[in-house]
C-alpha cells in the first residue's frame, strides 16, 4: 500500500489514484453538489450542458448525480439524459423506469416465494436449524472450562 499526501489538505492517505484524500474528494463532490443544486433551483429547465458549463462540474458528474437520484430532471423536460437500463425509455432521475421496478420487485418476490416452497417441500427448516447450530456450537471458553 503506496501512502501519499493530499494535495489539497497535505494529508497522508493511502494512495488509490487520486491526488485527493476521501475527505477532500467527499468535501469536493459536496460543493460541486451544491453548485449544480442551486443552478437548478434557479433554472429549472437547464439541460445538463448548460449546468455543466455554468457550474463547472463534469456532465459525467451530472449523469451520476441523477442515476443516484440527489437531482431530477424536471417533469415535461425535453432533456431526456436518462433512459431506464432495462427497457430504455426515457426517466428523470435512477435507474430504472417506474414499470420496470414494479416488474422486478414481482420478479423477486416470486422467486422468493419459489424457493421458500421448494425448501419447505424438503422439509428443510433453516431457521431451526440454524438455531440448532449455535447451542450445539462450541466456543473457545467452553473447550477448557472442564480442565
Amino acid at each position: 500500500m503506496e501512502i501519499q499526501s493530499c494535495s489539497n489538505c497535505e494529508r497522508a492517505f493511502a494512495f488509490d489514484g487520486n491526488d485527493l484524500c476521501p475527505r477532500c474528494r467527499f468535501d469536493d463532490d459536496d460543493a460541486e453538489f451544491k453548485r449544480v443544486k442551486e443552478y437548478l433551483y434557479d433554472n429549472p429547465g437547464a439541460d445538463i450542458k448548460e449546468v455543466s458549463d455554468e457550474t463547472e462540474v463534469s456532465t459525467k458528474k451530472i449523469l451520476q448525480y441523477l442515476k443516484d437520484e440527489r437531482i431530477t430532471i424536471a417533469e415535461g423536460s425535453k432533456n431526456t439524459a436518462l433512459s431506464c437500463e432495462r427497457c430504455s425509455v426515457a426517466i428523470n432521475m435512477g435507474k430504472y423506469c417506474n414499470k420496470c421496478i414494479n416488474e422486478m420487485k414481482q420478479e423477486f418476490t416470486s422467486a422468493i416465494k419459489k424457493d421458500d416452497k421448494k425448501k419447505e417441500e424438503k422439509g428443510v427448516d433453516f431457521k431451526s436449524s440454524s438455531k440448532k447450530k449455535d447451542s450445539d456450537g462450541m466456543f473457545v471458553a467452553d473447550r477448557y472450562k472442564d480442565d
